[in-house]
């Protein structure tokens, strides 16, 4: 039966897409932000992460929690500050739900949380899992301690699955255009060697998985969010090119001019993450995009 679906992190690109397809399929959606506004299309609770405020009708509201609230890894250079605002954004925020929920009297009946593919740091071509040894660089602790400020919402009762997302395509925002509008101009081309592998999953893959987190009570504990087959980052930008009918007329551009330009943010895109989707794929869902070319069509149409 729909719900009420309470969505921290709602201006950003999969919440925005999220809404619309709970929408569309019957469901209530209110958006939990720092800026109540009028200008939305849906209902909007106040919380006020640093200060540890939150508007307790929000967790009375809900039915079920998807928080994806965090600051964009990529918007900026990563300055020591900006790094303190990618962790504190998500851990202070499960923080304060999770001492939120511990505290007022609710019917929350699921949490659902996003983590990152990033917990396992440049793997290589090793195939990793769900049960895979976590990496120790910067993003890979940021996710490490959200997974573990989450899951610590599983301790009051509360069902609570927490999906490690992988590059997730979308012609609205991320990575996909960042990689089109170079390829558009006749100046794409690999990114360091080119064979790190890249574990992506189409915007709308992601938002049926959350809805079945919802609906599924099978569905917990942790997940990765990817297709099932990823791809190399040289042929991530040979597929891209084909679509957009374009060639791929320059050489590689070397990690180190990659290092020079995005300084520590680079091992975001340098970094080969091969993810395995076995586990989601034993639960019965089904993906409409396993592979790249369906992904990258329903977005872009060859020109003429």
């Amino acid at each position: 039966m729909p719900g009420k679906i309470l969505i921290t992190g709602g201006s950003g690109l999969i919440s925005t897409r999220l809404s619309e397809v709970l929408i569309d399929q019957g469901y209530e959606v209110a958006h939990l932000s720092r800026h109540a506004t009028k200008f939305t299309h849906y209902k909007t609770f106040k919380w006020d992460i640093e200060n540890a405020r939150i508007d307790d009708s929000a967790i009375t509201w809900a039915d079920y929690i998807i928080h994806l609230a965090g600051t964009n890894v990529t918007s900026a250079k990563w300055t020591e500050e900006h790094k303190q605002n990618i962790y504190n954004s998500r851990i202070k925020s499960t923080t304060l739900l999770y001492n939120c929920l511990r505290n007022t009297e609710h019917h929350v009946k699921g949490f659902i949380s996003a983590s990152a593919i990033g917990i396992y740091g440049d793997s290589g071509e090793q195939l990793m899992s769900e049960e895979s040894i976590y990496a120790d660089d910067f993003l890979a602790r940021v996710c490490k301690d959200w997974e573990a400020a989450a899951w610590r919402i599983n301790d009051l009762g509360i069902r609570t699955v927490i999906y490690r997302i992988g590059i997730v395509l979308s012609d609205k925002g991320g990575a996909m255009p960042q990689m089109a509008r170079p390829i558009k101009l006749m100046a794409g081309a690999p990114l360091g060697s080119g064979n790190q592998y890249m574990s992506w999953i189409h915007i709308d893959d992601l938002c049926r998985l959350f809805i079945s987190a919802i609906e599924d009570h099978g569905f917990h504990g942790v997940y990765n969010a990817v297709a099932p087959h990823p791809i190399t980052n040289k042929k991530f930008v040979k597929e891209l090119a084909e679509v957009l009918n374009k060639p791929l007329v320059l050489p590689n551009l070397p990690a180190f001019a990659v290092n020079l330009v995005l300084g520590e943010k680079s091992e975001t895109i340098l970094a080969s993450q091969r993810v395995s989707a076995n586990k989601v794929l034993q639960t019965g869902f089904t993906f409409e995009y396993n592979y790249i070319d369906e992904a990258l069509n329903s977005f872009y149409k060859p020109e003429a």
